[in-house]
């Protein structure tokens, strides 16, 4: 089992073109940790925004009726995707992993497949 600390490192060093990755609490929009981002991307302003499109989702679910959970929500933009996997194991309801990715470098479909791994081998 990894800590966050440890999860975010693996996350930016298995996934190829990783910018940034942060662990974060959408009750609070608050980074629990993060690692990597620059100037441009500051991982915390990112992560209180992103609480918003989780809250947003969820919101949508529930007025739908749909009674399922969220695996993952991408964001496509011109030159990065932006990851949102929400954590579904004990300790980690309320919790999102936010990933950052450069989208000329990264291979989305094993990004997804180690972000899910990174999860599984979180302990929060």
């Amino acid at each position: 089992m990894a800590n966050t600390e440890s999860a975010l490192q693996d996350a930016m060093t298995s996934i190829e073109g990783a910018l940034g990755a942060a662990l974060v609490d959408y009750g609070s929009g608050m980074a629990l940790g993060t690692l990597g981002g620059s100037q441009t991307l500051d991982l915390n302003v990112a992560a209180a925004a992103n609480t918003d499109v989780v809250r947003a989702k969820l919101r949508a679910m529930e007025m739908l009726n749909i009674q399922d959970s969220i695996e993952d929500i991408l964001i496509t933009l011109g030159s990065q995707y932006h990851l949102i996997r929400l954590l579904a194991g004990r300790g980690g309801k309320g919790l999102f992993l936010y990933l950052v990715l450069d989208g000329k470098r990264a291979n989305l479909a094993m990004a997804r497949h180690q972000l899910k791994r990174v999860e599984a081998e979180l302990e929060v």
